[in-house]
C-alpha cells in the first residue's frame, strides 16, 4: 500500500485566515478519512498505518471540527441568517448528528484500538466492518449537507468581522496565533 493512501492531508497553516475555505478543506479531509475507513473495512490485510491515521483523526481532528461548527460557525449563522434561508432545521439536524456521532465515534475508537492491539484487520470482524461502513456513509452525507447548504449560506451572510472572529477561534482551538495577534 502506498504511503499517501494511509495519510489524511494536513491543512496549510495559512488557510486558517480563510475560515470558510478552512472548513471546506476540512470536509475534504473527512472524505479522505472515509476513503481510508472504506479501505480498512474491505481489506483482510492488517494496515497499522491506516488504523493509526483513522484513530488519530477520530480522537483529535473530529472533535475539533465539531467544536468549530457547534461553538462558532453555527451560532454565527443563527445570528446572520435571514428567515428565507430556512436554516434552523438544517442546523438542528446537523447538531443532532454531531451529538449522535459522539457515541458512534466512541464505539468505533474502542473497536479499532482493540483490533490494532490484536493486530487484526477490521474487515475480519463483521461487527466492526459494519460500524466502519455505516460511519463512512453517514459522514459523507453529513459533509455533503454542510457543503451544499451551510457553507454557501455562510459565504453569503457572514460579515468580515464574523470571519475574522471565526478565524481567530479556529486558530486558538489549535493553539496557533494569527499574524495579527503577534503584533
Amino acid at each position: 500500500m502506498q504511503a499517501q493512501e494511509t495519510e489524511i492531508e494536513k491543512l496549510p497553516d495559512t488557510l486558517i485566515h480563510e475560515p470558510l475555505n478552512w472548513l471546506f478543506a476540512e470536509h475534504y479531509r473527512h472524505r479522505q478519512l472515509c476513503k481510508l475507513i472504506d479501505m480498512l473495512a474491505s481489506s483482510a490485510a492488517y494496515n497499522e498505518e491506516g488504523m493509526d491515521e483513522v484513530i488519530a483523526f477520530l480522537e483529535h481532528d473530529m472533535p475539533l471540527h465539531v467544536l468549530d461548527e457547534e461553538e462558532d460557525l453555527f451560532p454565527l449563522l443563527r445570528r446572520r441568517a435571514v428567515p428565507d434561508d430556512d436554516l434552523e432545521h438544517v442546523l438542528g439536524v446537523l447538531s443532532g448528528e454531531h451529538k449522535t456521532d459522539v457515541d458512534r465515534v466512541s464505539a468505533l475508537l474502542f473497536a479499532l484500538i482493540k483490533a490494532r492491539a490484536d493486530r487484526k484487520s477490521p474487515a475480519l470482524n463483521p461487527g466492526l466492518r459494519t460500524l466502519l461502513t455505516e460511519f463512512a456513509t453517514h459522514e459523507r452525507k453529513h459533509i455533503a449537507l454542510e457543503n451544499a447548504v451551510i457553507l454557501p449560506i455562510a459565504r453569503l451572510r457572514l460579515q468580515l468581522c464574523d470571519l475574522q472572529a471565526l478565524s481567530a477561534r479556529l486558530a486558538a482551538r489549535r493553539g496557533r496565533l494569527l499574524e495579527s495577534d503577534k503584533e
